[in-house]
Protein backbone atom coordinates (compact mmCIF):
# COMPACT_ATOMS: atom_id res chain seq x y z
CA UNK A 1 0.00 0.00 0.00
CA UNK A 2 1.93 3.45 -1.11
CA UNK A 3 2.34 5.98 2.33
CA UNK A 4 2.62 8.89 -0.39
CA UNK A 5 0.13 10.85 0.25
CA UNK A 6 0.40 14.53 -0.81
CA UNK A 7 4.16 13.75 -1.63
CA UNK A 8 5.36 15.23 -4.51
CA UNK A 9 9.32 15.10 -3.97
CA UNK A 10 11.46 12.20 -2.93
CA UNK A 11 12.67 12.67 0.51
CA UNK A 12 16.75 13.74 0.20
CA UNK A 13 18.44 10.77 2.62
CA UNK A 14 16.39 8.08 0.06
CA UNK A 15 17.77 10.14 -3.06
CA UNK A 16 21.45 9.80 -1.76
CA UNK A 17 21.31 6.32 -1.31
CA UNK A 18 19.90 6.00 -4.71
CA UNK A 19 19.50 8.89 -7.15
CA UNK A 20 22.40 11.30 -5.59
CA UNK A 21 25.72 8.70 -6.61
CA UNK A 22 25.00 9.29 -9.89
CA UNK A 23 26.87 11.97 -11.64
CA UNK A 24 23.96 12.82 -13.87
CA UNK A 25 22.75 14.08 -10.47
CA UNK A 26 25.57 15.92 -9.19
CA UNK A 27 24.22 18.90 -9.67
CA UNK A 28 21.79 18.70 -7.07
CA UNK A 29 24.40 17.98 -4.72
CA UNK A 30 26.71 20.07 -5.82
CA UNK A 31 23.86 22.70 -5.09
CA UNK A 32 23.29 21.87 -1.78
CA UNK A 33 27.40 21.99 -0.69
CA UNK A 34 27.53 25.65 -2.38
CA UNK A 35 24.63 27.01 -0.42
CA UNK A 36 26.13 25.57 3.32
CA UNK A 37 29.29 25.91 2.84
CA UNK A 38 29.08 29.02 1.06
CA UNK A 39 31.13 28.07 -2.51
CA UNK A 40 31.00 26.71 -5.22
CA UNK A 41 31.27 23.08 -4.90
CA UNK A 42 32.32 20.55 -7.85
CA UNK A 43 32.18 17.02 -6.91
CA UNK A 44 34.61 14.93 -8.31
CA UNK A 45 33.09 11.76 -7.58
CA UNK A 46 31.49 9.53 -5.42
CA UNK A 47 33.38 7.09 -2.58
CA UNK A 48 32.04 3.66 -1.91
CA UNK A 49 30.44 3.75 1.53
CA UNK A 50 30.07 0.89 3.89
CA UNK A 51 26.72 2.07 5.58
CA UNK A 52 25.40 3.41 2.23
CA UNK A 53 24.95 -0.34 1.03
CA UNK A 54 21.93 -1.31 0.69
CA UNK A 55 21.15 -4.40 3.46
CA UNK A 56 18.75 -4.99 6.32
CA UNK A 57 19.29 -2.91 8.30
CA UNK A 58 18.01 0.07 6.01
CA UNK A 59 15.39 0.63 9.13
CA UNK A 60 18.00 1.90 11.52
CA UNK A 61 17.36 5.22 9.37
CA UNK A 62 21.26 6.12 9.10
CA UNK A 63 22.31 7.37 5.38
CA UNK A 64 25.58 8.49 4.11
CA UNK A 65 27.74 9.79 1.50
CA UNK A 66 31.26 10.59 0.61
CA UNK A 67 32.08 13.04 -1.97
CA UNK A 68 35.32 14.03 -3.61
CA UNK A 69 35.48 17.87 -4.70
CA UNK A 70 37.67 19.60 -7.50
CA UNK A 71 39.98 21.13 -4.25
CA UNK A 72 41.21 16.75 -3.17
CA UNK A 73 38.52 17.69 0.14
CA UNK A 74 36.41 14.69 1.56
CA UNK A 75 33.36 15.41 2.34
CA UNK A 76 30.95 13.40 4.58
CA UNK A 77 26.96 13.82 4.52
CA UNK A 78 25.05 11.97 6.88
CA UNK A 79 21.32 11.97 7.65
CA UNK A 80 19.86 10.34 11.07
CA UNK A 81 16.74 10.13 11.99
CA UNK A 82 16.80 8.40 15.33
CA UNK A 83 17.74 10.15 18.48
CA UNK A 84 21.75 9.00 19.29
CA UNK A 85 23.13 10.45 22.65
CA UNK A 86 26.88 10.32 21.25
CA UNK A 87 26.30 11.29 17.63
CA UNK A 88 28.54 14.46 18.32
CA UNK A 89 31.45 11.52 18.92
CA UNK A 90 30.21 9.36 16.07
CA UNK A 91 31.01 12.42 13.90
CA UNK A 92 34.35 13.08 15.00
CA UNK A 93 34.97 8.88 14.80
CA UNK A 94 33.99 9.26 11.34
CA UNK A 95 36.25 12.44 10.16
CA UNK A 96 39.13 10.31 11.75
CA UNK A 97 38.62 7.24 9.97
CA UNK A 98 38.50 9.13 6.79
CA UNK A 99 42.09 10.82 7.76
CA UNK A 100 43.48 7.27 8.30
CA UNK A 101 41.84 5.40 5.51
CA UNK A 102 42.76 8.29 3.00
CA UNK A 103 46.82 8.91 4.27
CA UNK A 104 48.86 6.11 2.42
CA UNK A 105 51.44 4.39 4.51
CA UNK A 106 55.06 6.69 4.50
CA UNK A 107 53.59 9.40 3.58
CA UNK A 108 54.01 13.52 5.05
CA UNK A 109 51.70 14.69 7.07
CA UNK A 110 51.11 17.85 4.35
CA UNK A 111 49.17 15.24 2.84
CA UNK A 112 46.69 14.85 4.95
CA UNK A 113 43.05 15.03 3.46
CA UNK A 114 40.87 18.05 4.48
CA UNK A 115 37.66 16.51 5.70
CA UNK A 116 34.03 18.33 6.14
CA UNK A 117 31.53 16.81 7.70
CA UNK A 118 27.91 17.50 7.43
CA UNK A 119 25.38 16.29 9.65
CA UNK A 120 21.32 16.49 9.22
CA UNK A 121 19.69 15.66 12.00
CA UNK A 122 15.60 15.03 12.38
CA UNK A 123 16.22 14.12 16.25
CA UNK A 124 17.20 16.81 19.20
CA UNK A 125 20.54 17.02 19.62
CA UNK A 126 22.47 18.63 22.35
CA UNK A 127 20.82 21.89 23.61
CA UNK A 128 20.99 25.08 21.27
CA UNK A 129 18.14 26.86 19.44
CA UNK A 130 19.69 27.34 16.19
CA UNK A 131 19.43 25.21 13.65
CA UNK A 132 22.42 25.28 11.85
CA UNK A 133 25.94 24.71 13.95
CA UNK A 134 29.58 24.76 12.68
CA UNK A 135 32.39 23.49 14.51
CA UNK A 136 36.30 24.73 13.10
CA UNK A 137 39.38 23.98 15.63
CA UNK A 138 41.19 27.59 16.54
CA UNK A 139 44.44 27.77 19.23
CA UNK A 140 43.64 30.44 21.39
CA UNK A 141 46.32 32.12 23.71
CA UNK A 142 45.68 31.59 27.18
CA UNK A 143 47.56 34.35 28.54
CA UNK A 144 47.41 36.81 25.41
CA UNK A 145 44.60 35.57 23.87
CA UNK A 146 45.38 35.93 20.64
CA UNK A 147 44.60 33.58 17.81
CA UNK A 148 47.67 31.06 16.67
CA UNK A 149 48.25 32.07 12.84
CA UNK A 150 50.08 29.92 10.02
CA UNK A 151 53.70 31.40 8.73
CA UNK A 152 54.11 32.55 5.38
CA UNK A 153 56.03 29.32 4.70
CA UNK A 154 53.52 27.26 6.17
CA UNK A 155 50.98 28.94 4.14
CA UNK A 156 52.71 28.18 1.20
CA UNK A 157 53.62 24.55 1.91
CA UNK A 158 50.17 23.62 3.13
CA UNK A 159 47.82 25.82 0.88
CA UNK A 160 45.95 26.76 3.47
CA UNK A 161 45.45 30.49 4.79
CA UNK A 162 44.39 29.61 8.48
CA UNK A 163 45.05 26.94 10.70
CA UNK A 164 41.29 25.77 10.79
CA UNK A 165 41.27 25.07 7.52
CA UNK A 166 43.90 22.08 8.48
CA UNK A 167 41.37 20.65 10.35
CA UNK A 168 38.13 18.50 10.20
CA UNK A 169 34.95 21.19 10.27
CA UNK A 170 31.80 20.26 10.96
CA UNK A 171 28.28 20.81 10.40
CA UNK A 172 25.21 20.15 12.01
CA UNK A 173 21.84 20.71 10.50
CA UNK A 174 18.85 20.41 13.25
CA UNK A 175 16.43 20.11 11.00
CA UNK A 176 13.30 20.21 13.53
CA UNK A 177 14.30 23.20 14.94
CA UNK A 178 13.66 25.20 11.83
CA UNK A 179 10.63 27.81 11.31
CA UNK A 180 9.66 27.21 8.16
CA UNK A 181 10.44 31.09 6.66
CA UNK A 182 12.64 30.62 4.32
CA UNK A 183 15.14 33.58 4.86
CA UNK A 184 17.42 33.44 2.69
CA UNK A 185 18.89 30.36 -0.19
CA UNK A 186 20.31 28.10 2.90
CA UNK A 187 17.24 27.96 4.47
CA UNK A 188 15.13 27.31 1.37
CA UNK A 189 17.27 23.78 1.05
CA UNK A 190 16.34 23.22 4.85
CA UNK A 191 12.91 23.96 4.02
CA UNK A 192 12.92 21.10 1.15
CA UNK A 193 15.38 19.06 3.54
CA UNK A 194 12.22 19.14 6.67
CA UNK A 195 9.36 19.55 4.01
CA UNK A 196 9.75 17.43 0.71
CA UNK A 197 8.58 20.14 -0.71
CA UNK A 198 10.34 23.25 -3.03
CA UNK A 199 8.18 26.07 -3.76
CA UNK A 200 8.05 27.81 -6.97
CA UNK A 201 9.66 31.22 -5.66
CA UNK A 202 12.99 29.27 -4.51
CA UNK A 203 16.26 30.09 -5.77
CA UNK A 204 18.73 28.57 -4.30
CA UNK A 205 21.26 26.34 -6.57
CA UNK A 206 20.15 22.81 -7.03
CA UNK A 207 16.39 23.16 -6.18
CA UNK A 208 15.85 23.65 -9.96
CA UNK A 209 17.36 20.33 -11.06
CA UNK A 210 16.29 18.85 -7.46
CA UNK A 211 12.40 19.46 -8.06
CA UNK A 212 12.79 17.93 -11.78
CA UNK A 213 14.78 14.70 -10.64
CA UNK A 214 13.75 13.64 -7.47
CA UNK A 215 9.62 14.21 -8.71
CA UNK A 216 7.87 11.11 -7.04
CA UNK A 217 5.94 10.50 -10.36
CA UNK A 218 9.21 10.11 -12.87
CA UNK A 219 9.91 6.47 -10.64
CA UNK A 220 9.07 3.41 -11.47
CA UNK A 221 7.41 1.05 -10.16
CA UNK A 222 10.52 -1.30 -8.68
CA UNK A 223 12.07 2.09 -7.38
CA UNK A 224 8.44 3.19 -5.99
CA UNK A 225 8.01 0.14 -4.01
CA UNK A 226 11.56 0.24 -2.44
CA UNK A 227 10.82 4.36 -1.68
CA UNK A 228 7.42 3.14 0.45
CA UNK A 229 9.43 0.43 1.88
CA UNK A 230 12.10 3.33 3.14
CA UNK A 231 8.90 5.62 4.26
CA UNK A 232 7.16 2.68 6.21
CA UNK A 233 10.73 1.66 7.94
CA UNK A 234 11.21 5.32 9.48
CA UNK A 235 7.38 5.66 10.02
CA UNK A 236 7.98 2.28 12.09
CA UNK A 237 11.36 2.98 13.78
CA UNK A 238 9.22 6.45 14.95
CA UNK A 239 6.87 4.64 16.39
CA UNK A 240 9.02 2.81 18.31
CA UNK A 241 11.01 5.30 19.13
CA UNK A 242 7.97 6.95 20.48
CA UNK A 243 6.92 3.89 22.32
CA UNK A 244 9.72 3.75 24.28
CA UNK A 245 9.78 7.20 25.82
CA UNK A 246 6.08 6.92 26.79
CA UNK A 247 7.70 3.46 28.39
CA UNK A 248 10.04 5.53 30.12
CA UNK A 249 7.49 8.17 31.36
CA UNK A 250 5.06 5.96 32.64
CA UNK A 251 7.80 3.94 34.63
CA UNK A 252 9.25 7.21 35.84
CA UNK A 253 5.64 8.01 37.09
CA UNK A 254 4.96 4.98 38.47
CA UNK A 255 8.16 5.22 40.83
CA UNK A 256 7.28 9.03 41.34
CA UNK A 257 3.81 7.18 42.82
CA UNK A 258 5.85 4.47 44.91
CA UNK A 259 7.99 6.89 46.34
CA UNK A 260 5.09 9.17 47.42
CA UNK A 261 3.51 6.38 49.24
CA UNK A 262 6.31 5.32 51.05
CA UNK A 263 7.26 8.73 52.38
CA UNK A 264 3.61 9.44 53.17
CA UNK A 265 4.02 6.35 55.46
CA UNK A 266 6.89 7.51 57.33
CA UNK A 267 5.25 10.86 57.49
CA UNK A 268 2.17 9.12 58.79
CA UNK A 269 4.82 7.08 61.38
CA UNK A 270 6.55 10.50 62.19
CA UNK A 271 3.08 12.20 63.45
CA UNK A 272 1.77 9.96 65.64
CA UNK A 273 5.42 9.33 67.34
CA UNK A 274 5.29 13.25 68.13
CA UNK A 275 1.64 12.62 69.43
CA UNK A 276 2.40 9.92 71.32
CA UNK A 277 5.74 11.70 72.71
CA UNK A 278 3.68 14.40 73.55
CA UNK A 279 1.56 12.74 75.83
CA UNK A 280 4.26 10.95 77.86
CA UNK A 281 4.31 7.67 76.44
CA UNK A 282 7.03 5.92 76.88
CA UNK A 283 10.09 5.62 74.25
CA UNK A 284 9.50 1.60 73.87
CA UNK A 285 6.01 1.69 73.22
CA UNK A 286 6.65 4.88 70.24
CA UNK A 287 9.21 2.82 68.81
CA UNK A 288 6.39 -0.69 69.13
CA UNK A 289 3.69 1.18 67.81
CA UNK A 290 5.44 3.04 65.06
CA UNK A 291 8.45 0.73 63.85
CA UNK A 292 10.71 3.80 64.31
CA UNK A 293 14.21 3.34 65.50
CA UNK A 294 15.70 4.81 68.04
CA UNK A 295 17.96 7.41 66.66
CA UNK A 296 14.69 8.53 64.76
CA UNK A 297 12.63 8.97 67.61
CA UNK A 298 14.83 10.91 69.31
CA UNK A 299 15.09 13.10 66.81
CA UNK A 300 11.45 14.43 67.62
CA UNK A 301 11.87 15.26 70.49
Amino acid sequence: MSILRGRKLISFDWAMKKMLRSKANFDILEGFLSELLVEDIKILEILESESNKENKDDKYNRVDLLVKNSKDEMIIIEVQYDYEYDFMLRMLYGTSKIITDHMKSGNSYSDIKKVISINIVYFDLGQGEDYVYKGTTNFIGLHKRDELKLTPAQKKKLKKESVYELYPEYYLLKINNFDDLAKNTLDEWIYFLKNEEIKPEFKAKGLKEAKEKLNIMKLSDDELRSYNRHLDNLHYAASMAESAKVKVDEDIWKQGIEKGREEGKLEGKVEIARNLLKNGVSLDIVKSSTGLTDEEIKSLS
